[in-house]
């Protein structure tokens, strides 16, 4: 695939982090594409490189080897600055903080990546994705005056209203009560139908469901995938492989 196809690709990518006896693997050699206007839910028992896979992917944390190519650019040697604006034209992020700015409103938080990014946001989807998020009340209030899956809703908002090229989202329904979390997730599913690439960390089977394909990692490796996967599928794999994880701890 080229990487207009693939707006995401790891090729070997390894990760590990301390040094001499130290030293823990948390990418063992990954290569992984994601394709343009696909919906990819990353799973596995804990510990097994999610999130760093996440991170390394957006240009978050550097490989210790391997390559990543993100919206077209190879990141290897580029600048932080390089980075960041990178990001901020083509990617958007849902993690389990929710990052927002307390001096600003729900409505002025959500537009904020478009304003910083130079454009000018369309205020009607502004709107709509806050309405589909279930804060259309709540478009004044500050991130001080919201619960915690309030914030959660307003940092999903804040991440699809740019309708950037990718989203990395960590898990992004985790502090949400069930019937927002189904609300949130055939949103973004409608923004794959349109294009958008989403790569989500997840841990709940139901959110998995929504995805086009899961990714089971285990040891920094992906084992297994599973596409256009039912809740009971991918809890049954999830089973499966920590009873695997706890077997191999306990030898």
């Amino acid at each position: 695939m080229t990487s207009l196809e693939s707006p995401v690709q790891l090729d070997s990518v390894r990760k590990t982090y301390g040094s001499g006896d130290s030293t823990v693997e948390a990418l063992a050699g990954v290569s992984v594409s994601f394709p343009a206007g696909s919906f990819t839910a990353v799973m596995g028992p804990s510990g097994s490189g999610k999130s760093t896979l996440l991170h390394c992917a957006a240009g978050l944390d550097k490989p210790t080897a391997g390559s990543v190519r993100l919206a077209g650019t190879d990141l290897k040697d580029k600048s932080e600055t390089q980075l960041t604006v990178l990001r901020r034209e083509h990617v958007a992020f849902v993690f389990q903080s929710f990052n927002l700015m307390p001096a600003l409103t729900v409505e002025q938080n959500v537009a904020l990546p478009t304003l910083l990014a130079g454009g000018e946001p369309d205020r009607a989807w502004v709107d709509q994705v806050i309405a589909r998020v279930g804060l259309a009340q709540r478009v004044k209030h500050r991130p001080g005056e919201l619960s915690g899956g309030q914030q959660q809703r307003v940092a999903i908002a804040r991440a699809l209203a740019g309708r950037p090229a990718v989203v990395f989202a960590d898990e992004p329904t985790g502090a949400l009560d069930t019937n927002t979390a189904l609300e949130v997730l055939n949103l973004m599913r409608e923004l794959v139908q349109a294009g958008q690439t989403i790569v989500m960390v997840t841990h709940d089977p139901v959110a998995a469901s929504f995805a086009d394909n899961v990714l089971f990692l285990v040891d920094g490796r992906i084992v297994t995938q599973l596409a256009s996967p039912g809740v009971e599928a991918v809890a049954s794999m999830l089973a499966q492989l920590g009873a695997q994880a706890k077997a191999r701890r306990q030898r």
